[in-house]
């Protein structure tokens, strides 16, 4: 396989970086483009008691498992298959099944400190970070984990007060920095997703 391209695309939780990632492949050929979530790279936490589970931050760098996620995506990079890990947030835990992702032209890492990790981001080609007013990220959080975990109204409300906003402004946000591209409105920005899209589509080798 020719040169593989690699983007990371960051940013807060229900910024609208999933819609980002759905365009990008959308507009390249089909089955162009593997992309490896860092929510799938959660610790194992086979170890730890129920109790010690749910406990969890998952909103904190140290609940990822950034030694396997590097050493995937690099398998990826040389063109080798990965047994990619899933992650139950039901369980809080990872499954025993896991995804057989093959490399593609392009990888796409997308999480919400995809660009955190400096390994990470000294292999990628292009950096992009999606901006989203805190109200609007609420919001989306609140449907989120009402319809697919089961939460309460006011039990989002006090994680995202507690837990999200504070972790958003101390490691989410400062990685805005190290973004070549930022896309301000999330998901919305059709412009902007529009811009990014024509990029890559230009430095990816030939198709």
């Amino acid at each position: 396989m020719d040169k593989i391209t690699i983007i990371g695309i960051a940013g807060g939780t229900g910024s609208g970086k999933t819609t980002v990632v759905r365009k990008i492949v959308e507009a390249l050929p089909p089955h162009y483009v593997a992309v490896v979530p860092l929510d799938s790279y959660y610790n194992d936490t086979t170890e730890m008691t129920e109790e010690q589970r749910h406990a969890i931050n998952f909103d904190h760098p140290d609940a990822f498992d950034w030694k396997l996620l590097n050493k995937q995506v690099n398998e990826l990079r040389e063109g080798r298959a990965i047994e990619q890990p899933t992650y139950s947030y039901i369980a809080c835990n990872r499954l025993e099944e896991t995804v057989h992702v093959e490399p593609k032209p392009v990888i796409i890492i997308e999480g919400i400190m995809a660009l955190l990790n400096k390994k990470l981001r000294d292999i990628m080609d292009l950096k992009v970070y999606v901006d989203c007013d805190s109200d609007e990220r609420l919001i989306r959080n609140i449907q989120r984990d009402i319809i697919e975990r089961g939460r309460t109204v006011s039990a989002v409300v006090n994680r995202y007060l507690e837990v999200l906003k504070p972790m958003h402004e101390q490691f989410i946000e400062p990685t805005k920095r190290y973004a070549d591209l930022i896309i301000p409105q999330g998901g919305m920005n059709e412009k902007g997703i529009s811009i990014l899209c024509k990029y890559i589509d230009a430095i990816i080798p030939e198709k």
